[in-house]
């Protein structure tokens, strides 16, 4: 593999799998879906005022999503990628081979969350799934 297969990535299935990636993430965490037991999971206190959000605690995870929407394109065109099966594939191999031992070691890894087991099946489960629809949509769209 070589940096020239970046010219062959479909930037708007890219752009588009961002966007779902990170909207995915605004309805995941919140109240009605699974936004309790995440704060509960990283041991945040309710009766407490939530942290002051800034555009910076939007962007940042957005530009990481885009980052990692263009490697998973660019595995996609490297691997050959181009059926909903493959894409299936890519989106397993990179969430379950990346995300998912990432989260994991994240939750072994940090005394402060207050129940890691939890947080790793929520956090963990959202970034396989964004990463598998980030995988389907740069494989199928031509």
């Amino acid at each position: 593999m070589s940096f020239e297969v970046i010219g062959q990535v479909n930037w708007l299935a890219v752009i588009v799998g961002t966007i779902i990636y990170f909207a995915i993430g605004a309805v995941w965490f919140t109240p009605m879906a699974f936004g309790r037991p995440w704060q509960r999971a990283i041991g945040w206190d309710p009766s407490t005022a939530a942290p002051g959000m800034n555009p910076v605690t939007y962007a940042l995870p957005a530009i990481l999503y885009l980052i990692a929407s263009i490697a998973t394109a660019m595995l996609a065109v490297a691997t050959h990628s181009t059926t909903l099966g493959n894409g299936i594939v890519l989106g397993l191999v990179v969430g379950v081979g990346y995300a998912l031992v990432i989260n994991a070691n994240d939750a072994v890894f940090d005394p402060n969350k207050k129940a890691p087991l939890t947080w790793f099946l929520i956090t963990g489960a959202y970034n396989l799934l964004g990463l598998l629809i980030v995988a389907v949509l740069v494989s199928v769209w031509h």
